[in-house]
């Protein structure tokens, strides 16, 4: 599918080879970590950077259990629109 283009492992290739020797990566689209970001990303990304050239790759941890995220969480719970919402979302 085009939309997942360019797949991360390609682009992690062509990053390094084009010059780029250190990577800060993160996920935004994940609010906890899970394999797809420690595993995928986290040690197979980080391998495949640094093979191709690459000398350092930090991946940002998710925002997990991170006290601001935990209270924005429970304010956004405990709206009133939220709270009595007969919606299931």
């Amino acid at each position: 599918d085009e939309w997942l283009q360019p797949a991360t492992d390609q682009e992690l290739v062509r990053l390094a080879e084009s010059g780029v020797k250190k990577l800060l990566v993160m996920c935004p689209a994940f609010v906890s970590d899970c394999l797809e970001t420690l595993e995928e990303i986290g040690l197979r990304g980080r391998e495949t950077f640094l093979k191709a050239g690459g000398e350092s790759f930090h991946l940002i941890p998710c925002l997990n259990d991170h006290p601001a995220w935990i209270e924005t969480i429970h304010r956004f719970c405990t709206l009133p629109e939220a709270v009595e919402s007969d919606s299931p979302v």
